[in-house]
């Protein structure tokens, strides 16, 4: 079980009725629950709580932390950006979904715009399974068949992916690298592609169980020491 902070601007389902109808409780809410249903220890955060609800505390607590962001990425506070950066490197799990490909976190993290091609016209996205040995992917079939779907398109600003676990293709043509892993220090990172604030996909049982498998992926190592850093040491050996 991991200790799991789901972060949501959660400004479209306040603002407008047919985000509110899918996610009648947040974004936040609902992948909350699925995880806690999973066996998660699970709490959400939001962009207008103090300290956008990532307080040092917080963070400390946290395993890993689940991005969700679209409308507000410049809203959110540089010195919690760089709080969050700190964390992963120490070890701390940041799984990136969907439109938070624009984040401060995730560009901050992978050095890079993280820009994209896109297109909403509600069209089908088959997202393939590329590399079914990946734990992110453990009872998974070969694919995720969604029937409407946001079109993300490549070329996708991000450096190249240490694990490509997905590659989603459009019914306009487009493909797309939608599940990307990286390291950074200690900590491992997971971009996530298939989700939308006017979709319910993130109510679907296979997209539930990636975000699952991606957590106890992402969750730091039982007794990592994620005290290094910048610091003088004595020699191991005589000298």
């Amino acid at each position: 079980m991991a200790s799991v902070t789901v972060w949501n601007e959660f400004i479209h389902e306040r603002e407008d009725d047919a985000v509110a109808e899918v996610y009648p409780d947040g974004i936040h809410a609902t992948i909350a629950d699925a995880l806690e249903a999973r066996g998660h220890d699970t709490r959400t955060a939001t962009l207008d709580e103090p300290e956008h609800g990532l307080t040092e505390a917080v963070l400390d607590d946290t395993d890993v932390l689940l991005w969700w962001g679209h409308a507000a990425h410049d809203e959110v506070d540089d010195e919690i950006v760089e709080r969050v950066a700190a964390r992963v490197h120490e070890g701390m799990g940041l799984l990136v979904l969907h439109s938070a490909h624009a984040s401060k976190p995730f560009k901050r993290l992978l050095g890079t715009p993280c820009d994209l091609t896109w297109r909403e016209d509600g069209e089908r996205e088959r997202c393939w399974v590329v590399d079914p040995g990946h734990p992110i992917t453990d009872g998974l079939d070969d694919s995720l068949v969604i029937d409407e779907a946001e079109m993300y398109g490549e070329p996708f600003g991000v450096p190249e992916p240490d694990r490509l676990v997905f590659t989603s293709w459009f019914e306009g043509g487009e493909v797309f690298r939608s599940g990307c892993c990286y390291r950074r220090g200690r900590g491992s990172i997971f971009y996530f592609r298939p989700g939308h604030e006017t979709y319910p996909i993130y109510h679907r049982d296979d997209v539930q169980r990636v975000l699952d498998n991606a957590v106890r992926w992402a969750t730091p190592t039982e007794g990592a020491d994620a005290t290094a850093g910048n610091r003088n040491v004595d020699p191991r050996e005589s000298i």
